[in-house]
């Protein structure tokens, strides 16, 4: 960014232009990263409308976290390319594209390439405006600076499932895709005025696509091959060679990235021990709290016959609680080990996920609404501890390679959380269904019992007696195809209980990091 610029911008607004770019940095922020979380509500719509199953309506959302996490890598060549302002207006109408071909999406193929093209921008514009917005203000307000960004990218996950389940219920699943059409048009319009930069290319900087390329296609086919492994079979030649090329173009990658003077991830970072260990936590963070943001909206509505507005509710008081104690636990990261509170976290985000295995279809709202604030409230904790003991143990010149490759791994998680997830539950409840299936003998007296009282109100609405049989059948399948479907779910969350219980041997680890010695300088001047 040039200097020239910002000091030009500020003079021309006065002392309040800071303001003025954070208001566009999260109003632009908001309308891109909470249609991260917006589709969850509208899953079970999307399989209905589409005929599709989980294993597919989920790429709604790994789509777009997967390119979110992958773009987030190209915000530095756009901003050196194009410019602050060119680059953010650039990406406002990528997205408004992107959320049109959504809302007019014919088939599930065009609207996940619609969630693709969404992504694109929502992952571009998170470096940007937290570069920008940290220039924008002076020294001594930048830490509150980053304290509203922050609110934004906190408040963005909050607002999209209760957004999303309000418009599902009054309009139709396919609005939620226009719902941030106008935060983005005013974006659009505050980044028009107030960010810094000319409408002018700059030169194109040099960026390394190839290994680019492979890591982008080393993600999606690996997800590809996880999220289409119960379909076809997981030892079927597609799968497998799914799963041989997601090897070798991987495999390619690390090789460049070892070999570059400038990679895109720098390997050499996890020769620290405590790196290795928060990087781990960090993958394990991410891929429990995308997979939880995405079964609890899915689960309320499956399970719990919840209406698409309630399926958003659950979220909220949960959202508002960990906005409100963020800040909190960033002080009290100063005052105690943050391994402490990285493992307590973990706990307690496992305890919540427990809690909610144990429920049904007659589990009461508010009851269900508390346990995801037990597991939210842990994810309170462990976000600023976390990232305190992790920048603790790397060097200050290393802080900047640290922290994206953090970030990176963190998303990346939540993509490989939420396929991995349905994956699982998919295969749980095939599990549970065969089970259940095989109990379903002549000398089962419940289910002699049911078919019998199936078969007599039928009889009592006028149905022929040919019919009755059958019709009771059906409607023995359809609970026991319900009952599988619901020890799927509870089974998902035991899943992420159990993961974030593992978790906390990699957290033990980050309580032996201690701050980088610094290198020595030299004493004579050249």
């Amino acid at each position: 960014m040039a200097a020239g610029d910002m000091a030009e911008l500020e003079a021309r607004y006065g002392p309040n232009f800071p303001w003025l770019v954070a208001a566009a940095g999260v109003t632009g922020t908001i309308s891109m990263v909470l249609s991260a979380t917006i589709v969850n509500v509208a899953v079970p719509s999307a399989m209905g409308a589409f005929g599709v199953g989980q294993d597919q309506a989920q790429w709604m959302a790994t789509a777009f976290i997967a390119t979110m996490v992958a773009s987030q890598l190209l915000a530095a060549w756009f901003i050196d390319a194009l410019g602050e302002r060119l680059t953010y207006t650039v990406i406002a109408v990528v997205f408004l594209f992107g959320s049109w071909l959504c809302y007019l999406s014919p088939t599930m193929d065009i609207l996940i390439l619609g969630r693709v093209i969404q992504g694109i921008p929502a992952g571009i514009i998170q470096p940007l405006m937290m570069s920008v917005i940290y220039r924008a203000f002076p020294p001594e307000k930048r830490g509150l600076a980053m304290g509203i960004y922050s609110t934004g990218l906190m408040m963005s996950p909050m607002l999209g499932p209760v957004a999303g389940g309000y418009i599902i219920d009054e309009l139709s699943w396919r609005h939620i895709f226009l719902f941030p059409l106008p935060f983005c048009a005013a974006a659009l319009a505050l980044g028009f005025f107030f960010l810094p930069g000319t409408w002018k290319v700059r030169h194109l900087p040099r960026f390394d696509w190839s290994s680019y390329i492979l890591l982008v296609a080393a993600v999606f086919l690996l997800l590809t091959a996880l999220s289409n492994g119960q379909r076809y079979g997981w030892s079927s030649n597609y799968i497998l060679t799914l799963f041989f090329l997601a090897l070798i173009v991987g495999g390619w990658f690390i090789h460049l990235q070892l070999r570059s003077a400038a990679p895109l991830l720098d390997f050499s970072l996890f020769y620290n021990a405590q790196f290795s260990a928060a990087v781990i936590v960090y993958f394990v963070f991410g891929m429990g709290n995308f997979a939880s943001n995405y079964i609890i909206p899915v689960f309320v509505q499956e399970v719990q016959n919840f209406s698409a507005t309630l399926s958003g509710l659950v979220l909220l008081p949960a959202g508002i609680m960990v906005v409100c104690l963020v800040s909190f636990m960033g002080r009290l990261t100063d005052l105690v080990s943050p391994h402490y509170m990285v493992m307590i976290g973990l706990g307690m985000f496992a305890l919540g996920s427990f809690l909610m295995n144990g429920s049904d279809v007659n589990t009461a709202f508010w009851t269900f609404a508390v346990f995801v604030m037990i597991s939210r409230f842990g994810m309170s904790m462990i976000l600023p501890a976390l990232n305190t003991a992790a920048l603790r143990a790397l060097s200050p010149e290393e802080l900047n390679k640290g922290s994206g490759t953090m970030n990176f791994l963190r998303q990346l998680g939540g993509a490989f959380g939420v396929c991995g997830l349905v994956v699982a539950m998919e295969q749980r409840t095939q599990f549970h269904a065969d089970a259940l299936v095989a109990t379903q003998t002549p000398e089962n007296l419940i289910s002699r019992g049911l078919l019998d009282q199936v078969g007599h109100l039928l009889g009592e609405l006028g149905v022929p007696e040919a019919i009755r049989g059958p019709g009771a059948l059906h409607y023995l399948g359809d609970i026991v195809s319900a009952q599988a479907s619901t020890l799927g779910f509870k089974d998902g969350f035991l899943i992420i209980s159990v993961v974030y219980v593992v978790a906390m041997c990699p957290a033990w680890i980050l309580g032996s990091s201690k701050p980088p010695v610094k290198k020595r300088q030299s004493s004579h001047k050249k």
